[in-house]
């Protein structure tokens, strides 16, 4: 399956690309409508386990019957639920209940009571969807949103947004390598065959200057050709070391 390979519509089950040697994770789902129920599919396909919290019951008539997903019954801030959810164990978190307030709120929860990993909101509020992304909440608006964005950001693997006619030359986005916080983000420039040319952070997108230095939840836009996956993936992997 190539990066771009993607079920766009939200009532379809998503089955996101899998990494060589990539271990399964536990993920948590609030809100069991279409793209919840989705989502959740997509995740136990590819041999995740999934905890799905919803208030009312007979939403999870969507879900796969899989042993690999747990269905709590409640709402998704309360602290039991999230406690049999599994939240203490889980890496990523997606709030898709139908409400802001009540995605904004489990989202914090997950986010700075139990240090989930990785944490998304969908918001229908593009205010408040801008300033939740200072918080280090990413966010997902109604107007852009599908469930491959989604996941994208739970799995927090790179993804294809564009790619040439000649299938050589593709933009691409992916999250920032914890070892690149704090540096200069030109410097990943420094090799042949891939180029860093912008960065959303904070909910804002922009273009990367000299001055630039990396911050935690960035997500990096980088021009990079096939021949250069190999060693963007190198670059961005580089530690700190004198000369780099």
């Amino acid at each position: 399956m190539t990066l771009t390979q993607w079920f766009h519509a939200p009532s379809a089950t998503v089955v996101v690309p899998t990494t060589e040697g990539e271990q399964a994770m536990h993920v948590v789902v609030a809100g069991c409508g279409r793209v919840g129920s989705g989502l959740a599919a997509g995740l136990v396909a590819e041999g995740n386990t999934v905890s799905v919290i919803d208030k009312k019951e007979y939403s999870f008539r969507r879900l796969p019957d899989d042993e690999r997903v747990t269905r709590i019954v409640g709402l998704s801030f309360d602290r039991e639920n999230l406690l049999a959810a599994g939240i203490e164990r889980a890496t990523a978190f997606a709030a898709v209940t139908s409400g802001d307030n009540s995605n904004i709120l489990s989202a914090r929860i997950a986010k700075e009571s139990f240090q989930v990993e990785r944490v998304v909101a969908r918001i229908y509020d593009p205010a408040r969807a801008s300033f939740y992304a200072r918080l280090g909440i990413g966010t997902v608006a109604t107007v852009a949103w599908s469930t491959d964005q989604i996941s994208r950001r739970l799995l927090d693997r790179r993804v294809s947004d564009w790619t040439d006619q000649s299938g050589t030359l593709s933009l691409v986005e992916q999250a920032i390598p914890l070892s690149w916080c704090g540096r200069r983000l030109l410097e990943i420039s420094q090799g042949e065959g891939w180029q860093v040319v912008g960065v959303s952070r904070a909910g804002r997108a922009q273009l990367v200057t000299e001055a630039l230095i990396g911050q935690e939840a960035d997500r990096l836009h980088l021009m990079v050709t096939v021949d250069g996956l190999a060693g963007l993936d190198k670059r961005l992997a580089a530690t700190m070391e004198v000369g780099q």
